[in-house]
């Protein structure tokens, strides 16, 4: 006999609606499993057949085939387990009424028959609602995640039994409704606040610039300076999530099983401060079946790289595409994968080894081969690509003791947000419409610069020997200054400031 049940696959970030397909022929007693399986997949034989038991249900003493269609996809994961024993059980005649239609499930068995939540339910959920799928039944810990996406109705079980009794009418189990008053929230620490920052003012006016115009920012200066402190307290300059980019940062935390269970819609901004000793796949995402990386994982959000020159430098070039296309893609032999990564890096490093270089109160103990290697660790493109280089000095004692009243983060954010209000009218026909994105004809149509700004800026490209690059982004960074002054074109004031942001990659490594 012959059932068939619906299921979703995880392909990325998005889901992809999978056929489970189950037949009981007569033959020497066999568990089949088809349609390229890992190997997470093919151990569902062993779990779908204790489960089965242990749940008060005879396993067939037959040929059992098992296929999931598309049979060129690859599959992954224990969430197929719910649909491999509702098909046996269908296709042995145990289910007293036929299989619903639009109904697609999706949950992992225990031996004991209890259903276990799967990663990405977001993802899967949102791939049903797209396909037609009408009805979802889950286990009860991914209910809540499921249950954000509008127009499905989502079923919630505890237990194989549950499930079972569901199907054939012997229980009622109502849609699932979530508490739309809780919700999750991922980012830096709430008693994260600028106030906290003594001193320091044109470092903080810097990082304002970039969460304004989305510019990404390196932080050069000694140890103790305070570049770590500065760059934790960046997320919360930032404005809020729009719904659609809480959509996307918690489809990413969801896929990557980091979503707290039972987790709503995240609305803080991500931030990442991976170690320097990470990996390329672990920065830009990989493995046999990819998975999201740390860029992905900082996706609406700040990625720190503090140390940067620790990095490994394979790890620091590999950065040029998701900084450069505000995504990754991965190619495999069976797919290629693509995972979002749009966003603010901020970098923090010392201007040389010992991290004194420069120094008026502490001599550098380095020799000038030291401080050479340590810097050529970061290339000029990759440089080209940081919009802000920032020095970070010492901070003084009478900063320190002083008793002003240092601006709160929601004060910057006031300012940054009607930035960023004029940038999504300015750019609304682009899918990121902040400055830091401008193409070469946003920048023609909204840069236009006082003839003294034009002169100023054609003599720095000169005496500087700028890249074209370094060039739009100095004119993108102006544009920012501009929105938070109030202006619609560029003067002098502006353009100078912007370009002081560019000298840091002269100082230290146009020596």
């Amino acid at each position: 006999m012959y059932a068939q049940m619906t299921g979703i696959a995880l392909y990325g970030l998005q889901g992809i609606i999978v056929q489970v397909e189950v037949d009981l022929a007569n033959g020497l007693p066999s568990f089949d499993l088809v349609g390229l399986p890992d190997s997470s997949v093919r151990e569902a034989k062993d779990r779908v057949r204790a489960a089965l038991r242990n749940s008060g249900f005879d396993f067939p003493l037959q040929r059992i085939t098992a296929n999931l269609a598309p049979a060129g996809l690859r599959k992954e994961g224990a969430g197929y387990d719910l649909c491999l024993a509702l098909g046996i059980l269908a296709a042995g005649g145990m289910m007293h009424k036929p299989l619903p239609e639009g109904m697609a499930a999706v949950a992992e068995l225990a031996l004991d028959g209890t259903l276990r939540p799967v990663r990405g339910m977001l993802s899967l959920a949102l791939a049903a609602q797209e396909q037609g799928v009408k009805q979802l039944l889950v286990a009860l810990e991914n209910a809540r995640e499921a249950a954000l996406v509008g127009g499905l109705r989502v079923y919630a079980a505890r237990s194989l039994q549950e499930a079972y009794a569901f199907l054939n009418g012997k229980r009622e189990i109502l849609p699932y409704e979530p508490d739309s008053s809780v919700t999750a929230e991922y980012g830096g620490s709430g008693e994260d606040d600028f106030s906290e920052i003594k001193g320091q003012p044109h470092v903080k006016r810097a990082l304002e610039i970039a969460a304004a115009g989305s510019h990404n920012v390196i932080l050069i200066g000694p140890p103790g300076s305070g570049k770590t402190m500065l760059a934790r307290r960046l997320p919360t300059i930032l404005p809020p999530l729009t719904a659609a980019e809480s959509l996307e940062v918690t489809q990413v935390y969801s896929v990557s099983g980091l979503l707290a269970q039972g987790g709503t819609m995240l609305h803080a901004r991500p931030y990442r401060s991976p170690h320097h000793t990470i990996s390329d796949g672990g920065l830009i995402g990989g493995g046999t079946i990819p998975k999201p990386g740390e860029v992905t994982l900082a996706h609406g959000g700040v990625l720190f790289l503090d140390e940067l020159p620790e990095f490994k430098k394979s790890v620091l070039e590999v950065l040029r595409q998701p900084l450069e296309d505000a995504k990754v893609t991965i190619a495999r032999t069976q797919a290629t994968y693509t995972f979002p990564s749009r966003f603010l890096l901020a970098a923090a490093m010392n201007p040389c080894p010992c991290g004194y270089y420069g120094s008026d109160y502490k001599p550098c103990t380095c020799t000038p081969l030291q401080i050479t290697r340590y810097r050529s660790k970061i290339s000029g493109p990759l440089l080209d690509r940081i919009d802000l280089h920032i020095e970070v000095p010492r901070v003084k004692y009478h900063d320190i003791k002083s008793d002003a009243r240092e601006e709160t983060s929601a004060q910057i954010r006031e300012r940054v947000t009607a930035a960023r209000a004029l940038q999504q009218s300015r750019l609304q026909d682009r899918p990121f419409p902040w400055n830091a994105a401008m193409t070469s004809r946003d920048l023609r149509l909204h840069c236009r610069l006082t003839p003294e700004a034009e002169s100023l800026l054609e003599d720095t490209f000169e005496q500087l020997g700028l890249s074209a690059r370094a060039y739009d982004r100095i004119l993108k960074v102006a544009r920012t200054i501009a929105d938070l002054d109030g202006c619609e074109q560029l003067d002098v004031a502006q353009v100078a400031e912007a370009i002081q942001y560019r000298g840091l990659d002269r100082k230290f490594w146009g020596e």
